[in-house]
């Protein structure tokens, strides 16, 4: 098979092709790295590439296989690792000039769970400073790029994994989403990406770390997850990496999920509330278009009953960054701002510099309950949400959000209003290609389930990307 051919294969499908010995570990890894090296100039995914590493470890999958050993789930499925998970291997820098030459001491625990799954790292994924922005670029790394529009950007704080998967490097690639970080690249590369609930993915050190400021950050609002180009290819990195860990505080104690039930037969009747704006957003007028069409899919082709509704909370934009400095280690962050300040985003040099009262913190948690009760109240009458992604296109990679959207002027952070509710919550979301601009822009649909009801996001996903298949669109750089 050429380079091409072999990147354009699931990650499914290579783990079966490599157990079943029509492909080596090898051979797979061999032509990611070839994919990696010719294209990755254009698009800078990847910060760190590590094709000595990769090599290792697909020549260990090999010799298990050989001697009859079980490669694992993952065998020989070449991945990247978002920037912000610790790797013992790999230095992690988080795109700041503070760990610009950091390497951990351990693996996250997810680290751990796909190398014993047989996954071959290619390298590590470009984020923002610390993962404080929705898009790509950091004062230590090149601006990472939209495969489909190189002039624009993928979103973030996942944006190198999300370039890295739509451009064909690598079929699968470790995301975190404090505020969406999964679902917005997924949803501006045209991709599958899952945050599952809360807990059902453990995080350590990543967020539970005390020593190390702006990594230790985000601790009830970090979920890590999978970017791919298929529902099932999630489904599968998502088996690998969920199940309960001592080191998370927050881990759901219990395996209930079956994560390759991806059963589509299920749908009819389900009860979906359609929100196109929540009632005070701004929404590009291609996005709003292309979620309804998808949300008549629901409806004409799955049986669903959908309707629209517009939910009765308050935009808690303002409360989520009081979470999030809530969280923060400001005391040692506020030491990195003075030591190199000059050298950090000017947004995130703001933020940890403003001075936080008291009742800020505890206003932004009251806000919090009084989101999740409106919430549940809600999916009382709903088996799902269902919400564009982002509010707008991918735009140039220099903004960090447009000022302007169907007419009004926004709040560069405006366009992830859809996201940053859910990581408030914690309850289990996705985000899916709703469709394709006519200039050839990708656009997210988001499916929110109900608290815990990871395996009802799964299957719905499935049922929207078999009636409305998205996988063999690809943007012209991955050929």
């Amino acid at each position: 098979m050429s380079d091409v051919e072999l990147g354009k294969l699931t990650a499914s499908q290579i783990a079966g092709r490599v157990r079943n010995k029509s492909i080596s570990a090898m051979e797979v890894t061999e032509a990611a790295i070839r994919r990696m090296e010719s294209i990755d100039d254009k698009v800078h995914a990847f910060c760190t590439q590590a094709p000595d590493l990769a090599r290792k470890m697909a020549a260990k999958v090999d010799s298990a296989i050989a001697s009859g050993r079980d490669p694992g789930p993952l065998a020989g499925v070449p991945i990247g690792i978002k920037d912000l998970i610790a790797t013992k291997e790999l230095k992690t820098v988080c795109g700041s000039k503070a760990y610009e030459n950091f390497t951990p001491e351990e693996d996250d625990v997810v680290v751990e769970r796909l190398r014993d799954a047989g996954a071959i790292f290619l390298g590590k994924t470009n984020v923002p400073e610390f993962g404080y922005s929705g898009v790509g670029h950091n004062p230590v790394f090149e601006t990472t790029r939209n495969p489909w529009n190189t002039d624009l950007t993928p979103g973030g704080s996942s944006a190198g994994s999300g370039a890295a998967v739509a451009a064909g490097m690598c079929p699968l690639a470790v995301a975190s989403d404090g505020g969406g970080s999964i679902r917005i690249p997924a949803a501006h590369c045209g991709l599958v990406g899952i945050k599952a609930s809360m807990g059902r993915v453990p995080l350590y050190p990543g967020c539970r770390d005390e020593r190390y400021p702006g990594i230790s950050s985000w601790e009830s609002l970090e979920h890590i997850g999978p970017v791919s180009r298929t529902v099932e290819d999630s489904a599968l990195m998502l088996s690998v990496m969920a199940g309960p860990d001592a080191r998370d505080r927050h881990t759901i104690p219990t395996v209930d999920v079956d994560w390759m039930d991806l059963s589509v037969d299920k749908m009819r009747g389900k009860r979906i509330a359609l929100s196109l704006d929540f009632g005070y957003l701004a929404v590009d007028p291609e996005v709003r278009a292309l979620v309804t069409s998808a949300a008549k899919v629901f409806e004409r082709d799955l049986k669903c009953h959908v309707e629209e509704v517009t939910p009765d909370w308050e935009n808690p934009y303002d409360d989520f960054w009081g979470i999030v400095a809530l969280e923060t280690d400001l005391v040692g962050m506020r030491e990195m701002v003075d030591k190199h300040r000059h050298e950090m985003t000017p947004h995130l040099v703001d933020f940890i510099s403003r001075e936080w009262r008291a009742e800020d913190l505890t206003n932004a948690n009251m806000a919090r309950k009084r989101f999740n009760n409106r919430m549940w109240r809600l999916m009382q009458d709903y088996d799902f949400l269902v919400t564009p992604t982002l509010t707008t296109l991918p735009f140039p990679v220099h903004m960090q959000g447009p000022e302007k959207i169907d007419g009004k002027i926004v709040h560069p952070f405006q366009w992830l209003s859809f996201t940053l509710p859910i990581n408030l919550t914690g309850q289990p979301a996705a985000s899916l290609p709703a469709g394709w601009t006519a200039s050839g822009l990708p656009v997210g649909l988001q499916i929110a389930g109900r608290h815990l009801a990871d395996g009802d996001v799964l299957k719905a996903s499935a049922a929207f990307e078999q009636a409305a298949p998205w996988a063999e669109k690809w943007p012209a750089i991955s050929s």
